[in-house]
């Protein structure tokens, strides 16, 4: 039987792991972008350290992949955190939150705080850009076109403060 978005949510006991990163890492190029190179450790966390961040942006902030990767290497005391699978956690997060309201129950995670790098909505949220866009709205954050895809106007302005 397939998993529900609630129990992939669920953590992995062998999780979570430091790495060396090296080149063919799926995440490589992400990850350079934050700073490390070759051979410095990078981090694979469980969703529950994604779900923790995410939950502590108020209404009025916004927070990113990027922030989320660097408060999670801070944590682990290393130079990056995997990308990869901390994009697929946050998709994850609110896909599960979708399904857990048409259940009438509630995670309390406001997901759609949670932008791709650079301020972009994200695509694989449940119901695409399309319903980003309108939870950020509906907090009355302003958001345009970029050709295909949407961005938040002055999104950095907006970024929670982490510690």
């Amino acid at each position: 039987m397939k998993k529900t978005w609630q129990e992939k949510l669920k953590d992995k006991p062998s999780i979570p792991k430091v790495l060396k990163l090296e080149k063919g890492f799926p995440c490589y190029n992400a990850v350079r972008k934050m700073g490390a190179e070759v051979g410095d450790e990078i981090v694979l966390v469980n969703p529950s350290e994604v779900v923790a961040i995410m939950k502590q942006v108020p209404e009025g902030n916004l927070i990113t992949i990027v922030e989320i990767c660097r408060q999670i290497a801070r944590n682990h005391d290393v130079k990056g955190c995997c990308s990869l699978t901390t994009g697929i956690f946050i998709m994850t997060v609110a896909n599960a939150v979708e399904e857990a309201r048409k259940e009438g129950k509630s995670l309390d995670i406001p997901y759609w705080r949670t932008l791709k790098a650079g301020g972009f909505l994200n695509e694989k949220y449940p119901g695409g850009q399309e319903a980003h866009k309108k939870l950020l709205e509906g907090e009355n954050f302003k958001v345009i076109a970029r050709g295909k895809k949407y961005q938040v106007v002055d999104y950095e302005k907006y970024l929670m403060k982490l510690t």
